[in-house]
């Protein structure tokens, strides 16, 4: 559905949808066959100790109405065909989340003969958080980083809400290297050997 609208009304209401998917991003969660432990990560940033809603953050039940897919485990066989089915419904624009080290690059169970490896190989991902498994903070700082990127802001510039103490960035955007893929072939290679 089109308005035909002068530029200025235009604008206008590209702003103010903008700034009510920033205020207010609702989020359907997909477990693509991980363990679990992602997924009680992903529900403890739900509780009040954490409480994501306070970023305007609503957990939805139906691919429809969400704006945020926030997924966990490797990807299977099995699973391939509903997560994507499930990405395709979602209305755009649409944002994805990958959390922990199994959503990144396989985890665990890369190499195994059902993996098909990370959520990237079937869906395009936008925030990586890292993790085995992420603390809540890592996955909410995941999410701010996904809000700036929304605004426009240089993702680097937002502050950061996982503890900086901790070793590197808990959210990587898409289009770094989420695994360290040659440190990872590197080890692999020394484990032959």
């Amino acid at each position: 559905m089109t308005l035909k609208l002068d530029q200025s009304w235009q604008a206008v209401l590209d702003k103010l949808k903008t700034w009510a998917r920033i205020n207010s991003p609702w989020a359907i969660h997909f477990n693509s066959g991980s363990c679990n432990g992602c997924d009680i990560e992903i529900l403890a940033t739900l509780t009040p100790r954490y409480d994501v809603e306070r970023l305007g953050i609503k957990l939805q039940g139906s691919p429809r109405h969400a704006d945020v897919l926030i997924c966990t485990g490797p990807v299977t066989r099995q699973a391939r065909d509903r997560l994507v089915r499930i990405y395709e419904q979602m209305p755009e624009p649409k944002f994805v989340i990958a959390v922990g080290s199994c959503a990144l690059s396989g985890g665990a169970f890369r190499g195994c003969y059902n993996i098909l490896g990370g959520i990237d190989q079937v869906i395009p991902v936008d925030v990586y958080v890292p993790g085995c498994p992420p603390r809540p903070e890592a996955i909410i700082d995941g999410v701010v980083k996904l809000l700036a990127k929304l605004r426009g802001a240089d993702p680097s510039d937002t502050p950061m809400v996982f503890d900086p103490d901790s070793a590197g960035e808990a959210a990587i955007l898409a289009g770094e290297d989420p695994v360290g893929e040659a440190a990872h072939d590197q080890r692999e290679e020394e484990a032959i050997a």
